[in-house]
């Protein structure tokens, strides 16, 4: 039970032989080391996720840049994510999980600190921010994506409504052309059937 920092060769995330989810929770304030209201899991999902949560609501999805720099374990007794153990003595990886809510991987080398990673980073990385077919730019404003329009009824969620992206013209089952969208993030595998055999 990693608390509120993880440390290189401690994992996080499920451990399926004793079906149990290792997480990181928050401090309730600076000066406060009680349990806080934030938690960063891992989900059980086919790809799996770091998730922030706020009182057991979740708030964010980490990104590509989160999973290149952990260890990644997905196999039939744990899916797991780790910082490396380096034979550098003189260095040392944590990743934290602030009373804020923020996740935050930080470098020490000799007795200088380097924050190497911050997230989330801007409104853009909130959980599904901009509902389906849309996305947040860089002014932080949710933008259909091609082929698709504002309109229809609001999408009404437990906390949020959203305004729906629709599409502007029916499927074509003829059409064999998909649009190329760069610097996304990869839908979320909760309810998604996902081969990750194919490059």
């Amino acid at each position: 039970y990693p608390t509120d920092t993880l440390l290189p060769g401690i994992k996080l995330g499920w451990d399926r032989t004793k079906n149990l989810n290792k997480t990181l929770t928050s401090w309730a304030s600076s000066t406060d080391p009680s349990s806080g209201t934030r938690e960063f899991k891992i989900e059980n999902w086919k790809v799996s996720h770091g998730l922030l949560y706020d009182r057991g609501q979740l708030e964010s999805r980490t990104d590509l840049t989160y999973s290149n720099l952990v260890n990644i374990t997905e196999n039939e007794e744990e899916i797991s994510h780790s910082l490396n153990i380096t034979p550098n003595v003189s260095s040392i990886l944590l990743l934290q999980l602030t009373h804020f809510g923020s996740l935050l991987l930080t470098e020490f080398i000799g007795g200088e600190r380097h924050t190497l990673f911050f997230f989330p980073k801007d409104l853009c990385d909130t959980y599904n921010r901009c509902g389906d077919n849309s996305y947040c730019n860089t002014r932080m404003n949710c933008v259909c994506i091609a082929g698709f329009q504002p309109g229809g009824q609001y999408a009404v969620g437990l906390t949020k409504s959203k305004p729906k992206c629709l599409r502007k013209s029916q499927l074509s089952c003829h059409e064999k052309e998909f649009k190329k969208i760069k610097n996304m993030k990869l839908p979320d595998t909760q309810y998604k059937i996902v081969d990750t055999k194919i490059g």
